[in-house]
């Protein structure tokens, strides 16, 4: 068995293709599996980490902000796209794949598409509740195409089928055990806020989760908050000109990066964070309560369309960064923690939208596409 995973780009989709590529290696040790990607990309690091091969071919995205800046790499993305057709063929030829899975991001496109030409089965797997656009190319070519929500149905062509599988979520999120988490996070009974703004960090969560800290000082509420690779040095500066000062206050939990997520979502009673696809799959999988800031930086807005189902369901507030204050930040955290009925109805019907089974069933439409002859 031979599996070709094409993603990059961002996180939200290389993890999940590391998630199936996971439960694929975990039932059949024998497959072999491998990961096409941008040579310079977020994968060609994540990838080799997790232990799969990785093969480098050079496709840029778009950028769709017009700066002199963006012109001049758009002219250099073309010239990668032009190539790609016969690089992705070479690829392809060289490893065999019995089937292509694409998980969205620009790679995905012309390695999927040249895979269907060459008569090699493909599927792809759209995370998001509004569609990218490599979903909206590939969807007329595939084999399959796997949907995390009901919803993104109404942003797809309506003439062929599609399977919601839910997005693929990692075991140990699944199995955390609260109390456990809370001991090895010394958090007692206290109310546990987990608040972060992505990998790189965001100013605008980071200023606002410094007022939230102000406002909790000596309300026995513990914060885990992490800053990302930009707030390390600036999150000091604001808790400053609030007058906190962490080191002083044992319920603030200041870091760069979450690396135990599962823990710290175990014990967590309130999420405050963007509104990426895999993120909302977690605080659905362990019934979450959350306020959402969906990140405005991102491609069609997508971030804001999941937030919004969570939303629309009862199962989170959502704040557009465009009227994030601290302000309102603190008016938001403050309503819930004084309210633990609508803070648990909230988590409750996060955790009523969960597919839990999300692993098994893309497991099981990947195997149905080997089996075909």
């Amino acid at each position: 068995m031979k599996i070709l995973f094409a993603c990059g780009g961002t996180a939200g989709h290389i993890n999940p293709a590391l998630a199936m590529a996971g439960v694929i290696r975990q039932r059949h040790p024998e497959a072999q599996i491998k990961f096409a990607g941008n040579p310079r990309g977020m994968e060609a690091r994540l990838v080799p980490a997790a232990g799969y091969e990785f093969l480098p071919i050079p496709v840029m995205g778009i950028q769709r902000r017009l700066t002199w800046r963006n012109i001049r790499y758009n002219i250099h993305s073309m010239g990668c796209l032009a190539l790609s057709g016969h690089r992705s063929k070479k690829l392809l030829a060289s490893f065999g794949p019995d089937l292509v899975v694409g998980t969205g991001g620009y790679v995905s496109g012309p390695i999927l598409r040249k895979a269907h030409q060459m008569g090699i089965r493909t599927l792809t797997h759209e995370q998001n509740a509004f569609p990218g656009v490599t979903t909206k190319l590939l969807c007329r070519y595939v084999d399959k195409v796997l949907l995390a929500v009901e919803k993104a149905k109404d942003y797809l062509p309506g003439d062929r089928e599609y399977i919601v599988t839910g997005n693929p979520v990692r075991s140990e999120i699944l199995t955390a055990d609260r109390e456990a988490a809370r001991r090895i996070l010394d958090i007692g009974d206290e109310v546990c806020i987990l608040s972060f703004g992505g990998s790189l960090g965001a100013a605008r969560v980071n200023e606002a989760v410094a007022d939230v800290m102000a406002w909790h000082q000596g309300r026995g509420i513990h914060h885990i908050h992490a800053t990302g690779s930009y707030g390390v040095e600036e999150m000091p500066r604001l808790l400053a000109q609030r007058g906190v000062k962490a080191e002083e206050n044992p319920g603030l939990d200041i870091r760069e990066y979450i690396n135990d997520m599962p823990n710290c979502l175990a014990a967590a009673d309130l999420v405050i964070g963007r509104a990426g696809a895999i993120t909302l799959s977690e605080l659905q999988a362990v019934g979450r309560a959350s306020i959402l800031i969906p990140s405005p930086n991102v491609a069609e807005n997508h971030q804001y369309h999941n937030a919004m189902v969570l939303q629309r369901a009862g199962a989170a507030v959502v704040i557009e960064e465009k009227d994030l204050t601290g302000q309102r930040l603190v008016e938001e955290v403050q309503a819930l923690v004084e309210d633990p009925d609508r803070l648990k109805m909230l988590g409750q019907n996060a955790a009523a939208m969960a597919i839990r089974d999300a692993n098994e069933r893309i497991y099981r439409e990947i195997m149905e596409l080997l089996s075909r002859r």
